[in-house]
């Protein structure tokens, strides 16, 4: 991050002022002084400070981020804070983030308070409608005050949440005391939490039944085999839907001994077809995600309809992987449309369809198919591109900003706070009020030409994650420029230029690393440009011979430069070139990537259906982002028509002729 650069063009906007305050951010004022007051203040609400908060407060009036002081000091004192005062800060800061932030909490409190009618009103005016728990009390609102039938809209938000929370919670166990959602609802729930390794998930669904049941679904969870072998399981009242989340919780740790189980006659009796399906869904999954050949046929036990979603795409994945592409026409089918209609199940339907060779109408869908989605925007959008004929080229630069265009993003107060934030150290807060201020979701939300002002307002302070994000929005227009920066060019060029690396590739794996931020760290300690891990920047940087390397070094431009792409480079060598081990070897490490190539004796298969079924989801991403950001790169770099294709090659087994090496790449 340059902070003179953001500064200096901070220094033309017009919009340096509290969002609504009266007072201008006056000429002459000891901007650093308050800067670090800011400062001082965001500690002292991760502190909980309150105190320090308020007696600061009054000194912030007019200064360019008073809305987050003001925010942070009633935030933490929000419980005992009256509501003609919250409704003060609402009207005070109406428009901003800070406004809608604050009103958030305010109706989590006023939701578990059951003040539903403060609650309705409130809820009228909330702009972001991006909480999930938010959602659930206002469904609980309309249950409690208009007697709504709101079961149908729960159940997908309730299934869907990741840990046992109040609101979604704590209305469908009021709505199965009132008889309004089914056990069947309930059990589901529960199926997820054992699938997913959520105790508390589980247990909280059925205890919604019978808070007894909660004691049972943890005896499961601890020991889901002596569970299964106990005489008391034997057809019994209850007992079958708990014999389904033993089974479940088996074939999470044990998938091939979950698969002898279920097969058992006592099981196939007791059982229906229904959670049979769903036992199997979850086995088939375990069995695709350890690449095993045997998950097709767990998914050909069960029946697709009765599976969850996560494992029809998972029985979609193994299909592909075994070149059985009847089934995977046959999953896709059975995926929710949502899921159906993304540019992943798109692109392999058309694939799939594309095989039935002698059938004139499954070849004129499968080209419909691709042309409704072939572009330059992702992975599989590129591939339909290249599927249709077509190779990679940057789509037109859209007509330049206006003057006006420009000072309207400038005179922006919520990017200027953002902008402002960030060059002091807030990185945090100020995305979150850029986002906040960028969403085309909003009420008042930015049109494309908008967005690319801003994504301009923030290229020119070199505050490249914002600009990406921003230009990324635009729906008709594309500026392929902001959407791809290459900032830091000279020290790139001349590091890749140096030891043969494409740079195209260091751009596109930069641009899904950092964003270009260049003093980034992860939460695991990978830092800088190239989010290079501690240890691994030590043992590159020997192997490069950079002398007198230390760890405080790592976010040095050049120095993570240098170790980034040597690493890179020693990676790519390891795997004979093949950029997609490479890339999965780069952010989950070279053992996964060596073990997921496959056994010797393997065939080969296209690399995107390789990368489709790498276990990892973090990696799948990343691996399918990197390739496609370095196609664009390699376009927008050479001015020549580029091929993803061609990046993605075959993957498989290493050739037995060539000698292994890179057993000490960590």
């Amino acid at each position: 991050m340059q902070f003179s650069a953001i500064l200096t063009l901070l220094a033309t906007c017009g919009a340096l002022m509290s969002a609504t305050a009266p007072t201008a951010f006056a000429q002459g004022r000891d901007s650093a002084r308050l800067d670090d007051t800011i400062l001082d203040l965001a500690q002292a609400y991760k502190n909980r400070d309150q105190k320090r908060l308020s007696a600061a407060l009054p000194s912030l009036r007019g200064y360019i981020l008073e809305p987050w002081a003001a925010y942070w000091e009633l935030s933490l004192r929000l419980d005992d804070a009256g509501k003609s005062e919250i409704q003060d800060f609402l009207r005070r800061y109406s428009g901003t983030y800070h406004e809608d932030r604050l009103r958030a909490e305010w109706l989590l409190q006023l939701g578990r308070a059951r003040d539903w009618d403060t609650f309705g009103r409130e809820y009228a005016l909330y702009r972001m409608n991006d909480d999930r728990s938010v959602r659930c009390y206002a469904l609980w609102a309309d249950y409690s005050t208009r007697n709504a039938d709101v079961a149908a809209a729960l159940t997908p938000i309730w299934w869907g949440l990741k840990d046992a929370e109040d609101a979604c919670g704590g209305l469908a166990t009021q709505l199965v005391k009132d008889k309004k959602l089914n056990a069947h609802s309930v059990w589901v729930r529960a199926r997820l939490g054992m699938e997913n390794d959520r105790l508390r998930v589980a247990t909280q669904a059925v205890a919604a039944l019978d808070t007894d049941y909660a004691k049972t679904v943890t005896t499961i969870y601890n020991a889901p085999a002596k569970y299964l072998n106990e005489k008391i399981t034997a057809l019994r009242p209850q007992t079958r839907e708990f014999v389904s989340l033993a089974l479940i919780r088996l074939a999470d740790t044990d998938p091939d001994g979950a698969a002898v189980e279920v097969d058992k006659l006592r099981w196939k009796a007791q059982l229906t077809q229904e959670e049979r399906s769903w036992i199997w869904g979850v086995i088939g999954k375990r069995l695709a995600q350890k690449l095993s050949d045997e998950a097709p046929a767990a998914f050909a036990k069960g029946q697709l309809v009765h599976m969850h979603e996560d494992h029809v795409v998972w029985a979609a994945r193994a299909s592909l992987r075994a070149g059985q592409w009847s089934q995977v026409l046959e999953a896709v089918a059975a995926m929710p449309e949502s899921t159906r209609n993304d540019p992943t199940w798109v692109y392999w339907r058309a694939r799939a369809l594309a095989q039935r060779s002698n059938v004139p109408a499954a070849q004129v869908e499968s080209q419909a198919l691709l042309e409704s989605i072939a572009g330059t925007k992702g992975f599989y959008e590129m591939l339909a591109l290249e599927d249709l004929g077509q190779k990679i080229t940057p789509p037109p630069k859209p007509a330049p900003l206006t003057p006006q265009e420009r000072e309207q993003a400038k005179n922006n107060p919520g990017l200027a706070r953002a902008l402002h934030a960030i060059a002091i150290g807030l990185r945090s807060d100020g995305v979150r009020e850029w986002n906040y201020s960028t969403n085309l979701h909003q009420r008042g939300g930015m049109d494309d030409r908008a967005l690319l002002a801003a994504a301009d307002l923030a290229c020119k302070a070199e505050v490249w994650d914002r600009c990406i994000n921003a230009s990324e929005r635009t729906k008709a227009v594309v500026d392929m420029g902001q959407r791809f920066p290459t900032p830091h060019r000279a020290a790139v060029l001349a590091r890749t230029h140096a030891i043969g690396l494409d740079p195209a590739y260091v751009y596109g794996l930069i641009r899904q690393e950092s964003r270009f931020i260049t003093d980034a760290r992860s939460s695991v300690g990978a830092a800088g440009l190239m989010q290079v891990m501690p240890a691994t920047a030590k043992w590159t940087a020997k192997k490069i011979g950079l002398s007198n390397f230390q760890s405080h070094h790592i976010t040095d431009l050049d120095t993570n430069v240098a170790i980034g792409t040597g690493y890179l480079q020693l990676v790519l060598d390891n795997f004979q070139g093949s950029m997609p081990l490479a890339t999965a070897a780069y952010n989950a490490g070279p053992s996964r990537s060596k073990a997921w190539r496959g056994a010797p004796g393997n065939p080969q298969m296209e690399g995107a259906v390789w990368a489709e079924n790498i276990p990892f989801s973090e990696t799948r991403d990343y691996v399918k982002k990197v390739l496609a950001n370095t196609t664009n790169y390699a376009a927008l770099l050479s001015g020549q028509p580029q091929s993803l294709n061609a990046r993605l090659g075959t993957v498989g087994p290493r050739d037995a002729s060539i000698p292994e090496s890179g057993s000490d790449l960590p």
